[in-house]
């Protein structure tokens, strides 16, 4: 499974490239605001930034919501760098901008996934990516696994290469159970990512074999 930082946080991103483990980065506006990013020159100039500092593909979100202004936003989207992936909301002139990136050769993040339904057309309409939002399926009291596990059987049935890239992730458990449902991507907020390591066993066992090293000194 691939670990995508949801971040536009320059030294988080370094933080999680240099940990090595990194395959990707996914951003939005709102994002962008959090890190007082404002204007289109900035936020393109953040975007390259982003690439040069981390490795994989880096979804790029196009703040229009007509089919003609999506086209000529990803289009100046993916002239930044090879690695750039266009995201695109899943709305109807969305499903139209992603056939057009596909058949350019263009990635696509098909963003806003909230049921199985959304996520077969944005996988028939060429998307590398679909980003069902887990967490704010929790927050309505859905189980936001479900809609993993229901995406995972539809792409298997049907060998779809369309990747399911887990959104809006909470928590270490959210990514744990991702990867038991067969999610090929998360992208996670990075303290989540780093919360995988916590184990109070590990912690005390450490310290023993630490306190135990002093002794043999």
């Amino acid at each position: 499974m691939k670990f995508f930082i949801d971040t536009a946080n320059l030294d988080q991103i370094r933080e999680a490239q240099d940990l090595g483990i990194l395959d990707g980065v996914t951003t939005n506006p709102s994002l962008m605001a959090k890190e007082g990013i404002s204007g289109k020159e900035a936020i393109l100039n953040h975007y390259k930034t982003i690439c040069e500092i981390a490795d994989g593909d880096i979804s790029a979100e196009v703040l229009s919501t007509t089919y003609e202004e999506m086209i000529k936003e990803g289009d100046e989207l993916a002239a930044i760098h090879p690695n750039i992936v266009v995201k695109i909301p899943m709305i109807k002139d969305g499903i139209k901008a992603l056939k057009y990136f596909s058949n350019k050769g263009i990635k696509t993040n098909c963003t806003l996934i909230f049921s199985a339904g959304q996520a077969l057309l944005a996988a028939k309409a060429g998307a590398n990516y679909v980003s069902p939002f887990l967490g704010r399926l929790d927050d309505i009291s859905v189980d936001g696994m479900n809609l993993i596990e229901e995406i995972r059987i539809i792409f298997d049935n049907y060998m779809f290469e369309t990747e399911i890239l887990a959104a809006s992730i909470r928590s270490p458990m959210h990514i744990i159970n991702c990867a038991k449902i067969g999610a090929d991507v998360i992208t996670s907020p990075l303290d989540s990512i780093l919360n995988l390591l916590n184990h109070p066993l590990t912690d005390k066992g450490l310290a023993q074999f630490v306190a135990d090293a002093k002794k043999m000194s």
